[in-house]
């Protein structure tokens, strides 16, 4: 184990220590249980075995964490088809800033959850209503870093290109894409960490199924070992996801790679 293994476990090990101090403490329990409560919950989560009595938790851990990664799935995809070429319209084209950005930024401060009851009035308790919520999350955090992105281009390229007779599609696609794409690859990890979020949120309240609705049910009869242990699953997937995103980024991103060395 080099340096930099050990160095990246001692704030996990400190705050494991401290928490199972302070979950072992008489009364703690109800409110902070133990790591080693909340493991043994999740195991029998997980795998159905145990003898904690979750009935209805026993075994459907991997159920659920398919439903909430298809929901992030179909509305983080949806998000980057509409967000990355309206984003690098947007940063790129006059007309398309004046016409579209402004509402962008209108829309773009309001929460997740304030969108939650226009959701279940559209689409009522469905998969549909959750995938909403995850498109909108995603979407903004996609679009503003394409923006930028295309804002930022070195217009010494562009300048370039068409004195060798690009046109406006082969400009963009041939030197504003990639160059844009960096800032892409960063709004997209943005936003799929506030699409973890989003179906967090919607499973609590639009559909029955899920880590969101799990995390909810839980709590709602007291099993806070449960709780924990759908916080920890919900941040492993959210930690997934991400390093596949930067595990994409590297191979598209060689290029980059090779300047950094």
């Amino acid at each position: 184990m080099n340096q930099r293994h050990v160095l990246s476990a001692v704030v996990p090990v400190v705050m494991l220590a401290v928490w199972q101090i302070v979950g072992s403490r008489p009364g703690m329990q109800a409110m902070l249980p133990s790591p080693w409560l909340v493991l043994s919950a999740w195991h029998e989560w997980i795998f159905g075995v145990g003898g904690m009595g979750l009935d209805a938790y026993q075994g459907t851990w991997l159920a659920n964490v398919e439903y909430s990664a298809s929901r992030v799935a179909v509305g983080f995809l949806m998000a980057m088809v509409v967000a990355i070429p309206l984003g690098l319209m947007i940063g790129w084209s006059r007309l398309s800033a004046i016409m579209v950005d402004p509402m962008v930024q209108i829309f773009r401060p309001i929460p997740i959850t304030a969108w939650l009851p226009f959701s279940i009035a559209a689409f009522g308790i469905t998969n549909m209503g959750s995938i909403s919520l995850i498109f909108l999350g995603g979407f903004f955090a996609i679009v503003v870093n394409a923006t930028q992105g295309a804002r930022d281009v070195d217009k010494n390229l562009v300048r370039a290109a068409r004195m060798m007779g690009a046109g406006p599609w082969v400009l963009l696609r041939r030197v504003i894409l990639p160059a844009a794409l960096p800032n892409i690859f960063t709004g997209m990890r943005l936003g799929l960490g506030i699409a973890w979020t989003a179906v967090v949120a919607a499973e609590m309240v639009a559909v029955k199924s899920g880590l969101g609705y799990v995390l909810w049910d839980a709590y709602y009869i007291g099993r806070m070992d449960i709780v924990f242990a759908d916080m920890a699953s919900i941040g492993l997937m959210g930690f997934l996801s991400d390093r596949l995103i930067i595990w994409v980024e590297r191979r598209v991103l060689t290029w980059r790679l090779m300047q950094n060395h």
